[in-house]
Parts: C-alpha cells; sequence; structure tokens
C-alpha cells in the first residue's frame, strides 16, 4: 500500500506525468533525491506508468462503442479473441448480465460496424449488445477538450510516439530523437501539451496495490442527461462519465480501492437527482486494457 507521501506524489504524477523532481520535492516537502527515489520506487514496482495520451481526433478514434457480449460456454476465450483485435481498447470478465465487455475505438461509424459484426462472427458469441457512445465527460486518464486547428510535421510525430512510450523521457533524449537542440525539442514538445494533442499522465495500477475493485453502471436519466452526467463525473471514484445511444442514458466507470469504497461510490451514484442505475457489472479480470492508439 501507498503511504501518505507516495499518494501525494501519485496524484501530481496524474495531473502533470513531467513534472519535475524538484517540483514534486516542493510538494511534499522532502529533499530532491528522496522524491527521486521514491518515484522511481513507484515505477519501477509498476504501481504508476507514465505515459503520452493523443487526442482521439489526432489517431482517428473518435467513434466508440461499448459492447456487452454474451457467449455460448466459457466466456475467458471469447474475451481473450475480443482482445486481440487493434480496435479493442478495453475487454474484461465480467461479473453481470454479460460475462464479457469491451470498447472498441475506431474512426467512425462505418469502421465501428464492421468491427461490431466481426466481433459478433466469432466462435461462442451468442450476441452483443451495443452502446454507441456520443460524448466522452470523464475520461480516466486522457483529457476530453476540443483541439486548436495544428498541423503535425515528422518531428511533431516522433515526439509523440516517444511520449506514449515513457512520458518522462528526457529532453536530452527527445532531442537526441528529433534531431534538434534541446531548447527546440522542449519547445516542440511543450507546445504539444499545452495545446491538448497530448496528455502526459500517470496511469496507476490498482490491481498492483492488492486493492482494485473496478466497476461498470449503466445508467438512465429522467430529466437532463448533461447535468447529471457532470455531477455524476464529479464524485469520487468515478472515473469514466459517456453518454450515448443504447438502453442506458450514461455509462459509468468505478476504480475503488475497496469493496466498501465501491459500495459507497455506486450509493453515491444513486443519490443523484433524476438518476436510475438499471445495471451494474463487476470486472473480474481485465484482459486488455491500452491508453492509445498505435501511432503511424
Amino acid at each position: 500500500m501507498l503511504d501518505a507521501v507516495d499518494a501525494v506524489l501519485v496524484r501530481e504524477l496524474q495531473r502533470d506525468g513531467r513534472a519535475t523532481f524538484q517540483a514534486l520535492a516542493d510538494r511534499v516537502g522532502l529533499s530532491r533525491t528522496a522524491v527521486r527515489t521514491r518515484v522511481q520506487h513507484l515505477l519501477d514496482s509498476g504501481i504508476v506508468r507514465v505515459v503520452g495520451i493523443v487526442h482521439a481526433s489526432v489517431v482517428g478514434t473518435g467513434a466508440i462503442g461499448h459492447l456487452a457480449v454474451d457467449v455460448d460456454g466459457p466466456a475467458r476465450q471469447v474475451a481473450e479473441a475480443v482482445s486481440r483485435r487493434a480496435a479493442t481498447w478495453f475487454a474484461a470478465l465480467a461479473a453481470g448480465a454479460h460475462p464479457v465487455v469491451a470498447e472498441l475505438r475506431v474512426r467512425d461509424d462505418a469502421a465501428l460496424v464492421e468491427e461490431v459484426d466481426a466481433v459478433r462472427a466469432l466462435p461462442g458469441v451468442r450476441g452483443i449488445e451495443v452502446f454507441r457512445v456520443t460524448t466522452v465527460v470523464k475520461d480516466a486518464h486522457s483529457v476530453v477538450t476540443e483541439l486548436p486547428d495544428v498541423s503535425l510535421d515528422e518531428i511533431d510525430w516522433r515526439l509523440l510516439r516517444e511520449l506514449t512510450r515513457d512520458g518522462r523521457t528526457p529532453y536530452t533524449r527527445l532531442a537526441e530523437v528529433v534531431g534538434l537542440s534541446q531548447a527546440a525539442t522542449r519547445a516542440r514538445a511543450v507546445r504539444l501539451m499545452r495545446s491538448g494533442i497530448i496528455h502526459v499522465t500517470g496511469i496507476v495500477d490498482s490491481q498492483a496495490l492488492g486493492s482494485g475493485e473496478l466497476a461498470g453502471l449503466g445508467v438512465r436519466v429522467s430529466s437532463d442527461i448533461g447535468a447529471a452526467a457532470s455531477r455524476i463525473a464529479a464524485l469520487p471514484g468515478v472515473n469514466y462519465v459517456v453518454t450515448g445511444f443504447g438502453r442506458h442514458d450514461l455509462l459509468c466507470g468505478i476504480d475503488a480501492t475497496s469493496r466498501d469504497v465501491l459500495l459507497s461510490t455506486l450509493e453515491a451514484v444513486r443519490a443523484v437527482p433524476g438518476v436510475w442505475v438499471g445495471e451494474t457489472w463487476q470486472h473480474l479480470d481485465v484482459v486488455k486494457r491500452v491508453y492509445g492508439a498505435e501511432l503511424p
């Protein structure tokens, strides 16, 4: 488990994955050397990974579909087959109405239809219920923003590729990769981050902490969907909220440190006025989870 200092460091890395060791030291009141050691332990142990997540509109993954899959026979083989598809960003074995849940991200609706048909044709798949996402209100890791009109050249793409592999790659190393001075490289990277093209953040593996309780919710709303989505997104423990078309108005995700916290977060969602939680499921085993598309 994390102590209080590590917990603060994790939150700061989630906010800014490229925060300097000195800035982190100032935040927690320790020496720069002590903070470097702690951060390196968090990275080496796999508790935290710092990666760059490229905006969906840049990589062409603006069409999102959530799949609830019914199966004939054991579900793991189906979940693993779904996870092998490049369009699958998330796949899990679940306890609930459907034994497999997945999220697909592709360029447009036509590509989404093709992917859903491909999943439907997999051996063991009995049927699929699709929720077409229209608005991402909150994402666990990426920043939901409108991008300015920015053109990218080959050097920008090289920087994006390096930052998606390791968000804390030093500017000296990035400069070697792109063949520019350190100052010019830093200016380009900062432009990419400030514009929202890439968001560098710390991704916490709650299961590595031995306390991961992951769940999904299908929510119906009686009045203003946008207002309800915003209120749910602001609740502690809710890491994912989307609106869309299907038999739910919203889909939400919860990442809790314990079963008790999971239950209290679920109760907090139920307490939002005008909200009815119509379906819940728990992620028993996450088979695949990626945070960005493979860059060209």
